[in-house]
């Protein structure tokens, strides 16, 4: 396993230097982890959502790819970029979604372990989130990401500190942190 993460390493480096044949041959190594990534994203959202895996994975994929000046200094930095990407593909979709609806019930958004295991999601939810995830980096940018880069990315503790540059229990910390501060914010009535 370390092996196959350290040959994506090598091309995320290639490609860091605008050798743009290691983009052949980066999508087979991080597809099916950018699929899961994506897939966890998706399930969380309304019955019916138009937006499939494979299209929410080709556009961040692109994002990513045609980034200018990229470094990429690992994988888990690039799943955690991809994490961003993914969010706001998704927060652009569902303010696109809401824009063309305007209205429907506008029932309060809570931020907890259901939301990433299961729950339905509404538009407004992830919008909301979204939202309290701006403010939350006015206070703490690094509990921000934390948020962003295991709710949207999937990363584990243990990556999100290696992108972070921190330790394992601070990411913790933050995200406990983070979860309580975002489910307060949520269900607030302002």
């Amino acid at each position: 396993m370390s092996s196959r993460r350290d040959h994506v390493t090598a091309l995320l480096a290639e490609l860091s230097q605008s050798n743009r044949t290691a983009v052949d041959a980066l999508l087979p190594m991080v597809y099916d982890e950018l699929r899961g990534v994506a897939h966890r994203q998706l399930r969380n959202q309304r019955a019916g959502h138009t937006l499939q895996t494979t299209a929410l994975v080709h556009e961040a994929y692109l994002k990513l790819i045609h980034r200018e000046q990229a470094t990429w200094e690992s994988r888990a930095h690039f799943l955690s970029v991809a994490a961003i990407a993914m969010r706001q593909i998704l927060i652009n979709y569902a303010r696109d979604r809401r824009a063309a609806k305007r209205g429907g019930d506008q029932a309060l958004a809570t931020f907890d372990e259901a939301l990433m295991g299961g729950r339905t999601t509404r538009a407004d939810d992830l919008i909301a989130l979204d939202e309290a995830l701006d403010r939350l980096a006015m206070l703490s940018e690094r509990q921000s990401q934390v948020v962003t880069y295991r709710f949207f990315g999937g990363l584990t503790h243990e990556e999100a500190a290696a992108v972070l540059g921190c330790s394992v229990p601070t990411v913790r910390r933050d995200w406990r942190i983070a979860k309580a501060w975002l489910t307060r914010e949520l269900t607030c009535d302002s």
